[in-house]
């Protein structure tokens, strides 16, 4: 940031329909120009991302910049930039979300749009135009919406968490989980381009579960005891929490740094049915920490032998496992496959479900201005 502004408060408005690279160049101008900078997020009733989804990524993006504040408001008035009864409909929410961050006087207007000129005549500031010809950065939340893969590299961290399409591979004990989570990763990066960047969301679980047996077998030794089995061990609720917690903070970690479309094996919404097949009752706030992904991927337990890895005593109960996840996600409305046969035909069936996701749409295209 500058050492010695230009100017006192400088102003950014828009939609940040998504947020993308060209308005954080208009953000970081404004911050680096600037001494403070109040950056208005104004969202229409017709556009399909939640106004607290794009403050929140504006938020995180430009978390570093203390001189930047990010609000928002609704805007729901036409779009006429020749008509000055509209603009004043316009200014009107324009100060109300100001008169919330402050009562400075706006000295800049920072924009790459047309309207700038007025915008900043309106506020009696100077404008400041920082890409009006995208030269700089050749992008728009139009593109985006209308091809977030295409435009995937055009995104801040923030912005790409929110809209990875996180892909759930759930399954008993045995089934094949990992190894099909692993190979959707793998054969989606080998497509190259956004989808490179594809990354896999491990299971929490198993390496709370390697912790605790190996601190339980650690306690064991020293007491002179019998090692214990993964079957010995004790899951009280409160830890099964902190799984689906840290399960949780993995996902939203790694969809800042992967592709479109983020594999996960298992989520909190699974590990509440873990704590149901070990605990034996349900647990609410176990279940409050699940969250609706749009593509589960259910392991089938049929036609996969039982593989014993020192870590597993579920084999009794895999049919009734598989039936619990079958159920309950039906229950919950969660779109859901289940994959049958080879792993090499439930990893087919897994990349035609994804591409299924895909083609079918983001969710993002709403209100086009």
């Amino acid at each position: 940031m500058s050492a010695t502004p230009a100017t006192q408060h400088g102003l950014v408005i828009g939609k940040f329909h998504p947020p993308h690279a060209g308005h954080e160049l208009l953000v970081h101008t404004a911050a680096a120009t600037a001494r403070r900078v109040s950056v208005l997020v104004l969202a229409h009733p017709d556009e399909t991302i939640p106004l607290d989804d794009r403050e929140a990524w504006l938020a995180e993006t430009f978390e570093d910049f203390s001189n930047v504040t990010v609000a928002g408001g609704m805007d729901p008035h036409p779009i006429d930039y020749d008509d000055p009864a509209v603009w004043d409909l316009h200014m009107r929410e324009f100060r109300a979300v100001l008169a919330g961050v402050t009562d400075e006087p706006v000295t800049a207007v920072y924009s790459s749009e047309p309207y700038g000129d007025e915008l900043a005549r309106r506020f009696d500031a100077r404008h400041v135009p920082v890409d009006p010809d995208r030269a700089l950065v050749p992008m728009s939340s139009t593109a985006v919406r209308r091809d977030p893969v295409a435009c995937w590299e055009q995104l801040p961290r923030a912005v790409r968490g929110g809209l990875a399409r996180r892909v759930v591979v759930v399954g008993a004990e045995s089934t094949g989980t990992t190894t099909v989570s692993r190979a959707l990763t793998d054969a989606l990066r080998a497509r190259g381009g956004a989808h490179g960047l594809t990354r896999w969301v491990p299971e929490h679980g198993r390496a709370a579960t390697v912790t605790k047996l190996a601190e339980a077998r650690a306690r064991a030794a020293l007491a002179r005891d019998a090692p214990p089995d993964a079957a010995d061990l004790h899951w009280p609720t409160e830890e099964f929490e902190a799984i689906a917690a840290e399960q949780n903070r993995l996902e939203d970690v790694l969809a800042r740094e992967g592709g479109p479309v983020l594999v996960c094996d298992t989520d909190a919404f699974a590990t509440a049915i873990w704590h149901e097949r070990y605990v034996g009752h349900r647990s609410p706030a176990v279940e409050s920490l699940g969250r609706h992904h749009p593509l589960y991927l259910l392991t089938h337990h049929e036609g996969v032998p039982f593989e014993q890895d020192g870590m597993r005593d579920g084999e009794h109960i895999r049919t009734w496992m598989t039936g619990r996840f079958e159920e309950t996600l039906a229950e919950t409305g969660r779109r859901f496959v289940v994959l049958h046969g080879s792993i090499r035909e439930r990893v087919d069936r897994a990349m035609e479900a994804v591409d299924e996701l895909l083609a079918a749409g983001w969710g993002v295209e709403g209100h086009q201005l």
